[in-house]
């Protein structure tokens, strides 16, 4: 069963759409409507971000922002978006860094939910060079056990790169995992279970730690 399983998924996403007409505060409200579509949800719209940063260089202006916000289907309004936006452009240059932002954006999770997200990256990434690909999943992760690889309808790396999808935002899937994916994708995970104790036991088991 992979990890932060789709009950989970279902309940944070039903969570935050309730809580979504509660909340006034709109980084609150960005936050809970991306983890409506699903734990990769933050994770997604860094991927709409890096697409129209078409310079690479990890920054958006306001005009970009608004249309990431809008390509990524986020209902809301050209003053909220401007309000988040300056609350990001804290030296008023009109750009914001949007890693930065994504950060912000993730649900606060303790040091010892954050800690055991990294030991399950780091036993995931056997290259140990931040990016968790089809070759470090060779080593851990036993495709011949799946049971579309068993019956025929995949191959290894079929089984592999469904796996990794997981984790990989649903626009842009490129089969690599970075630190901040897993990351992000952990985050929204976190934000449906309330204890750490859970959250490490479900971790532990999930990857075998």
């Amino acid at each position: 069963q992979m990890p932060g399983t789709a009950r989970h998924d279902r309940e944070m996403a039903i969570q935050a759409r309730r809580n979504l007409s509660k909340t006034t505060d709109p980084l609150e409200r960005l936050r809970l409507q991306c983890l409506a579509k699903g734990s990769a949800g933050i994770k997604g719209l860094g991927r709409v971000f890096r697409i129209i940063d078409d310079d690479n260089s990890r920054s958006l202006d306001f005009k970009e922002f608004l249309r990431g916000l809008r390509d990524y289907a986020v209902l809301i309004n050209r003053e909220e978006a401007q309000e988040l936006f300056q609350k990001f452009d804290k030296d008023g240059s009109g750009t914001i860094d949007f890693d930065e932002f994504l950060v912000t954006l993730r649900p606060p999770m303790s040091n010892a939910r954050k800690e055991i997200i990294m030991q399950a990256f780091q036993k995931l990434d056997k290259t140990g060079d931040g990016v968790v690909t089809i070759e470090d999943l060779r080593e851990v992760y036993n495709a011949k056990c799946h049971p579309k690889y068993q019956n025929g309808d995949w191959t290894e790396d079929q089984v592999f790169r469904a796996f990794l999808d997981n984790f990989d935002s649903p626009y842009e899937k490129d089969g690599k995992v970075t630190t901040e994916e897993f990351m992000n994708y952990y985050a929204g995970v976190s934000a449906s279970i309330d204890t750490d104790i859970y959250f490490i036991v479900m971790m532990k088991n999930a990857w075998k730690l």
